[in-house]
């Protein structure tokens, strides 16, 4: 695509935050820079929302919520809306990959092959839960009474996303609240907004409701903390940083609002000596440097079996040397640009902490010789296991090897970590991947494959990685809230005095 073109795309993109259905500026008129994390140079100036934005549209998904104008519609309804949505994200998913290119700096190819159809599916499975919210007769012990329930959506809902999946994670987040009933107010990252206002566009044209989702890019520290506190959001939601969620669940006190809280990973990596070594090799090269291991999954801890480790190690770093690095529009480029200069400088300097505590870079830890926040993909060696590249989340292109054993040692060590988000072990013997899979203590195991998601699916962690999810059957539940319904049959106190059928 020409120069021009894409000039043009991205003008196309919506800079205003959208509230109540209506696009306009914030009222402060402060705007942020979103920039190509490819060039280093500016992409876009975004409206940024404040405390007054945020408050304008919570009120506004209060209202929708209230009113009914999204609750009142029967279930088929918003069902055939939903469904709309996925079909929209299709239709626009090449100007969508795009974007989400210039924005993130994730390789073309991927966007198009991982995250369009990710995001699209979302809505599609989703749209299936607007007909399948049932409640549930209960044989209680009172005589002559009926008990139901009912499941009705919990609200006024706050979404904060991050930046290293923009359009999948607000999809993810929103499929399964609108399934619910619930309305939204979504923060995109400060980052990656560009995707998330164009969505915003294609559920009003899929016909959502004025008020029912509302889109407010802005900091975190003005519009996230507005929305982490706000006394009339009911549900809040959130994916990020360890530090952040703290601020986050405490700022939630004041109305006691649920949380989900997905945060962190150091996903633990497992081989054992009779693995299939190529497709591992191949799996833990991706999930070491997809996305430029900017993945809360993403492979951090490879722990080898000490019979093949050398030769693993040998064929790692290998491959990881034929990753080509490039600005993701490129043809063939496999590996892009950190999503920032602040972040690529933070994981540069977990490279040179490594070294201090004594281990070996094998490849990588440098910056290439190229224009925007690209440092290489990185492989460490001889990492001790309370090293703090062991421990810390980097969340950057740096996997460190470990040798093990046996069995016990390897599900000891990795379960060592203050996280739990998720594992990828690699046996031919399935009797040990169950075993393994049952004592890791952590929300996801991959067996013979990594990264695999689907919006059936759930997804969520342990310990230092969150609680609950935010995908399938079990997000429904979350955004969801049961009322118990008791009726006299005996008496008839129930219905005296409504109007005979």
């Amino acid at each position: 695509m020409e120069s021009r073109e894409l000039d043009a795309l991205v003008a196309s993109v919506p800079r205003q935050l959208f509230i109540d259905g209506r696009w306009s500026d914030a009222a402060s008129g402060s705007h942020l820079t979103t920039l190509n994390p490819a060039t280093g140079r500016p992409l876009a100036e975004i409206a940024a929302a404040e405390t007054a934005d945020v408050e304008r549209a919570v009120a506004a998904a209060r209202r929708a919520f209230d009113d009914g104008r999204w609750t009142g519609l029967t279930p088929m309804q918003r069902s055939r809306i939903l469904w709309r949505v996925g079909e929209l994200i299709e239709r626009d998913a090449d100007q969508l990959a795009l974007i989400e290119t210039l924005d993130n700096g994730k390789p073309l190819s991927s966007a198009k092959k991982v995250d369009l159809p990710q995001a699209a599916q979302h809505f599609f499975y989703h749209s299936g839960w607007c007909t399948k919210l049932e409640g549930e007769t209960m044989p209680v012990s009172w005589p002559r009474h009926l008990a139901y329930t009912l499941r009705e959506p919990v609200g006024v809902v706050g979404q904060i996303i991050p930046w290293n999946y923009p359009l999948i994670m607000a999809a993810r987040n929103l499929a399964p609240a609108l399934a619910c009933g619930n309305t939204v107010v979504l923060k995109p990252s400060e980052e990656t907004p560009l995707t998330a206002l164009w969505l915003a566009r294609l559920l009003a044209e899929a016909g959502v409701p004025e008020g029912v989702v509302n889109v407010v890019p802005g900091y975190g520290r003005t519009a996230g903390a507005a929305l982490a506190g706000h006394p009339d959001v009911d549900r809040l939601v959130f994916t990020g940083g360890v530090v952040t969620a703290r601020d986050v669940v405490t700022a939630s006190a004041g109305n006691f609002k649920r949380l989900t809280l997905e945060l962190g990973g150091k996903a633990p990596f497992i081989v054992f000596a009779d693995a299939d070594m190529d497709a591992a090799l191949q799996a833990a090269v991706r999930g070491g440097f997809g996305n430029q291991g900017q993945n809360c999954c993403a492979v951090t801890r490879l722990y080898l079996h000490k019979d093949i480790a050398r030769e693993f190690r040998e064929k790692l770093v290998a491959a990881t040397e034929r990753l080509k690095i490039g600005e993701g529009r490129e043809e063939g480029v496999e590996f892009g640009p950190l999503i920032s200069a602040r972040h690529r400088d933070r994981v540069e300097s977990y490279v040179g902490i490594a070294r201090d505590e004594g281990a070996a870079v094998l490849t990588g830890g440098e910056r290439p010789q190229a224009d925007g926040f690209f440092l290489k993909p990185t492989v460490l060696a001889g990492v001790t296991d309370d090293a703090r590249v062991s421990k810390e989340e980097i969340f950057g292109p740096v996997v460190a090897t470990y040798d093990f054993d046996g069995p016990g040692e390897a599900i000891a060590r990795a379960n060592s970590s203050p996280y739990g988000l998720a594992a990828s072990v690699w046996t031919q013997d399935l009797s040990l991947a169950h075993e393994v899979a049952r004592r890791l203590r952590v929300g996801c195991v991959w067996t013979n494959c990594f990264s695999r998601f689907d919006a059936a699916a759930p997804w969520g962690g342990v310990k230092q990685s969150g609680y609950g999810t935010g995908i399938g059957r079990h997000a429904i539940e979350e955004y969801t809230q049961p009322k118990a319904v008791w009726i006299d049959t005996a008496t008839g106190d129930a219905v005296r005095g409504l109007p005979a059928f």
